[in-house]
């Protein structure tokens, strides 16, 4: 019995020195056909998992099951390679962070057809197959409502069109390729799994430089795949946190615990000896915004229904916080080739009100300038006490100025279109 014990063992041992040397060699290939990969592909350790028959990666190690590697590349090396590849770009996209309130079936699938769309798109031998037709097919559906082929998207698409259970699991083993259950492990130190984004945060944006800079020819060449990574890359603003930029102090009537009047406090010591009288001041300095610019694009390509929601959503988040003072002056402009509408916002109440009856105003063509120079005009007139900040929502299409205003900037864009080509460097870009 122990020498059959012994003799597995050994077995196994033989099998993960082979799958470590298997999973070196898939390294390799990647490595010379994507040298702006190197940092990425160099990021695993190699762990053999037998509780689990598959493969999958943390983004710490990569998981594997010794006899399903073997196979997998008895059968086909490239099959290999494009199993190390997709697990990297789940990492490089941090898909395994960004579970949230999400479903995790479709979230998984998002990812999984994302990643593989990209890898279906690159010419490298190592990695290039005969795309299936349901593949294909599949694709081809997706592309009708999205534009771009990320995870977000294809989960939007996935949770609003509802399939009926045979086609979302062909779906689900037509792009199977890797066992995400390792990215929903709980760490006994979260901080661990803040590093281990932190980490692919970082990668992720060397990589993005390196397409763009050492491996320019690469930049070119993997559009699809340079694009993808530039998307996962930028930014993401919280619009509570965009808005501080714009605050500036004012005082409030309102009670401030920590102030009080030294009269009072000095009167009660000199009277009672050990009993100062503490008075809290009424009027309370506070960091909130209230000028402010919202421009709204009204060419054809923003629709009324887009417009609404944008403001809906802007409107919740300004009103329900305390981000504004209870009396402020928001100029909501319309504009097209020249600004159509300008219309005052003084409160909570009339920023609905004018939600609810919005009507769109021009629907001409897009240039960014005339809302500007209509701005400085109003700075000029003294129609603001202290504009910090404008936020101008808008497809992105059109001429942009040339010189930065007084005021930061931020141009929102519908979240399915990804247009900001232009944008210039002095403003901010949200996609929401």
């Amino acid at each position: 019995m122990n020498c059959e014990k012994n003799m597995d063992k050994e077995i196994l041992i033989k099998k993960i020195n082979i799958c470590g040397r298997i999973l070196g060699a898939s390294r390799s290939s990647l490595y010379f056909a994507m040298r702006f990969m190197d940092t990425a592909l160099c990021a695993f350790e190699y762990k053999a998992d037998e509780g689990n028959h598959f493969a999958g990666t943390d983004g710490d190690c990569i998981y594997f099951y010794p006899d399903y590697l073997m196979e997998r590349y008895e059968q086909e090396p490239k099959l290999v390679n494009r199993l190390y590849l997709h697990m990297t770009m789940h990492c490089i996209y941090r898909h395994i962070f960004r579970l949230g309130s999400r479903q995790v079936r479709l979230w998984n699938l998002a990812c999984d057809i994302a990643v593989e769309s990209v890898i279906d798109g690159l010419s490298y031998g190592c990695v290039k197959m005969r795309m299936p037709a349901a593949r294909d097919a599949c694709y081809r559906k997706l592309h009708e409502k999205c534009k771009i082929l990320n995870a977000d998207l294809i989960y939007r698409f996935l949770e609003e069109n509802p399939m009926k259970e045979e086609l979302l699991t062909a779906w689900e083993n037509e792009f199977l390729v890797d066992d995400h259950n390792y990215w929903y492990r709980k760490d006994k130190n979260p901080q661990n799994r803040m590093k281990r984004e932190q980490k692919w945060e970082d990668i992720s944006r060397k990589m993005q430089t390196s397409m763009e800079t050492v491996e320019k020819g690469a930049g070119r060449e993997d559009k699809g795949l340079y694009d993808s990574v530039e998307i996962e890359n930028r930014k993401r603003y919280d619009y509570k946190e965009f808005l501080r930029k714009f605050a500036v102090y004012r005082e409030e009537m309102r009670l401030d615990p920590d102030e009080f009047d030294y009269s009072f406090y000095t009167y009660g010591l000199s009277r009672y000896g050990n009993m100062p009288l503490i008075e809290p001041v009424e009027q309370r300095e506070t960091k909130k915004i209230q000028d402010f610019v919202i421009v709204i694009d009204t060419s054809f390509s923003c629709s009324e229904e887009q417009v609404k929601s944008f403001l809906s959503e802007t409107c919740q988040i300004l009103f329900e916080t305390e981000s504004f003072f209870k009396k402020v002056n928001i100029r909501l402009l319309q504009c097209d080739l020249r600004v159509q509408k300008d219309d005052v916002i003084t409160n909570h109440d009339e920023m609905k009100d004018y939600i609810n009856h919005l009507t769109i105003a021009g629907r001409g063509g897009t240039d960014f300038r005339p809302a500007f120079e209509y701005v400085a005009g109003l700075i000029e007139k003294g129609k603001f006490d202290g504009l910090k900040g404008l936020i101008y929502f808008t497809d992105g299409r059109g001429e942009y100025p040339k010189q930065k205003p007084p005021y930061d900037t931020a141009f929102v864009f519908l979240r399915e279109d990804y247009t900001d080509a232009g944008v210039p460097p002095w403003a901010i870009k949200l996609e929401i």
